[in-house]
């Protein structure tokens, strides 16, 4: 049975998508709770990405309608991951105990650094360094779409002071 922040990312999820949100913003409820999980030291993670990553696979096994990373943008490992994970959502068979165990106890001694403010900008700006001005540019645009008057305003105050601080 899932955790009280487990339950709290899908009841989330659930709401981002009745509301016509992206797949990708209903999986990143998952991954802000991985975050959170790595901040409060209940494991840790060996970079941004594997808390990421946690998050992401979280996602699918709860049945968010993510798809698989596009071929050549990951490994093939990776991409088999993703489609188990997938799979995994649909079935709803419950973990091992013994693996789920294994698993916890690798992540509780990885370090806690990983979900810094500092380690989650270094992972943003390279992610954004990856993707082109016009892919930035629609993906700006449809969140502005998405987005209520208030947080709309809150976003263009929020990036103002960004602007302000980085002239």
């Amino acid at each position: 049975m899932p955790e009280k922040g487990d339950k709290e990312a899908l009841e989330k999820a659930r709401e981002d998508m009745a509301e016509g949100k992206a797949p990708t913003t209903a999986a990143g409820e998952f991954v802000r709770e991985e975050i959170h999980h790595v901040r409060e030291g209940k494991h840790g993670a060996r970079s941004p990405k594997q808390a990421i990553a946690i998050g992401l696979s979280k996602a699918r096994r709860a049945g968010v309608k993510l798809p698989p990373p596009a071929g050549g943008k990951v490994s093939a490992e990776v991409q088999r991951k993703a489609e188990q994970d997938i799979a995994r959502g649909r079935k709803h068979k419950r973990p091992s105990g013994r693996r789920s165990r294994a698993i916890a106890g690798a992540l509780r001694r990885e370090s806690r650094g990983a979900a810094s403010r500092q380690a989650l900008s270094r992972q943003a700006l390279t992610a954004a360094a990856r993707r082109s001005a016009s892919e930035r540019s629609r993906a700006a645009k449809k969140a502005s779409a998405t987005k209520g008057p208030a947080q709309r305003r809150a976003a263009a105050r929020k990036a103002a002071r960004t602007r302000k601080a980085h002239p």
